[in-house]
């Protein structure tokens, strides 16, 4: 049984090992039953609209069913024109985004110019294939050919859309997205539809919540983030 590891080279092969192990041990559940640290349960979404991208998370972080805590930063801009949700461990969350931060702006002295979006994330679906992080991943932004949202789970499968949500959440928003999504929405649409779906998750997911972080990235304007003040205004115009 073991021998399908071997082509993975030793790392990979004492990993196959142990995910084995592990898979026997805790009935199918390959994650180490230590790893139930400071995790993400987490709502994360990344809408398309006409002209650029809208992306979302929420601040909640979660240990088993204790609250650990209520403002984690789940939502990074990796570039000008490029940004990540996380949902999963903190720590793997954390230093994936430090690399990818490191690796872009890295490209960018290299070759004078942003990676794409597609390149991002075929960087990062790269990254994963070893499974080194228990995430999921949006990577979201826009380039030359247009706005651009994908979905990259913690084995390195990279799912490109219009519009995508991750986490313990995400069943809630796709309620909202599969019902008030269309193509070529303006920028406030997008926003709406977005802190709605947030909003959804929050109330029915026990492992989201404690308010939203969210984005807009543009050709003209790159990444910004909403003040609180904004998202407090959007909510309330909900």
């Amino acid at each position: 049984m073991l021998g399908v590891f071997s082509n993975r080279g030793p790392v990979g092969f004492i990993r196959g090992c142990r995910e084995t192990i592990l898979s026997a041990l805790t009935g199918g559940d390959i994650m180490d039953p230590t790893l139930d640290a400071v995790k993400t349960g987490t709502s994360t979404i990344g809408i398309t609209f006409d002209g650029g991208v809208v992306v979302g998370a929420d601040h909640r972080a979660t240990m088993g069913h204790f609250i650990a805590n209520k403002s984690v930063k789940k939502l990074f801009d990796i570039s000008d024109y490029v940004a990540l949700t996380t949902a999963g461990l903190v720590g793997h969350a954390q230093s994936l985004s430090r690399t990818l931060s490191a690796e872009l702006k890295l490209y960018e002295l290299k070759q004078g110019k942003h990676m794409t979006v597609k390149g991002a994330a075929t960087l990062t679906a790269n990254i994963l294939v070893g499974r080194p992080h228990y995430v999921q991943l949006l990577i979201v932004g826009v380039d030359s050919s247009g706005s651009s949202v994908y979905s990259i789970d913690s084995a390195g499968g990279s799912i490109p859309d219009v519009y995508c949500a991750t986490g313990s959440g995400s069943p809630y928003m796709y309620g909202v997205l599969e019902d008030q999504f269309k193509l070529n929405m303006s920028e406030k649409e997008a926003l709406r539809v977005a802190a709605k779906a947030l909003l959804a998750s929050a109330q029915r997911d026990a492992a989201s919540g404690n308010g939203m972080d969210l984005a807009v990235i543009t050709p003209e304007s790159g990444y910004r983030q909403l003040s609180e003040e904004e998202v407090s205004r959007l909510i309330q115009e909900i």
